[in-house]
């Protein structure tokens, strides 16, 4: 089972996610979160495999979130999710450990195939 972990401040957005990728066989939603300080306490607490994670939210920064993330357990994938796919964004979470950097607008059904991909990555490991 792939454990995700939600943070974004839109709760809409958190629904969506919810239902889309709960729905893949092998994937478990492990928590959500609104805000920075939730998102490094849910992390904390939950122990995701995957973080799906926006940048602009309230509290500070996703990168604040990413970089506690990689500095406490670098083997999570983060995949990050936001309305602002700005070049200096991309490359940012890129320097700090995201593995992806999705525009929610206009790629938003790519976060479910990494997950599909995390899944099936995870079985043959296993097998």
């Amino acid at each position: 089972m792939v454990r995700v972990l939600i943070v974004d401040d839109s709760l809409i957005l958190r629904e969506r996610l919810c239902c889309r990728l709960g729905s893949i066989a092998g994937i478990e939603i492990a928590g959500m979160a609104s805000d920075v300080p939730g998102g490094i306490a849910t992390f904390r607490t939950v122990n995701p495999d995957v973080v799906i994670l926006d940048l602009l939210m309230p509290g500070g920064s996703g990168i604040d979130v990413l970089e506690a993330i990689k500095r406490e357990r670098p083997s999570t994938i983060v995949v990050i999710l936001t309305n602002h796919p700005l070049p200096q964004l991309r490359k940012r979470s890129a320097e700090a450990g995201a593995e992806y950097f999705f525009d929610k607008t206009q790629e938003f059904s790519k976060v479910a195939q990494v997950l599909r991909d995390v899944v099936k990555n995870r079985l043959n490991i296993q097998n």
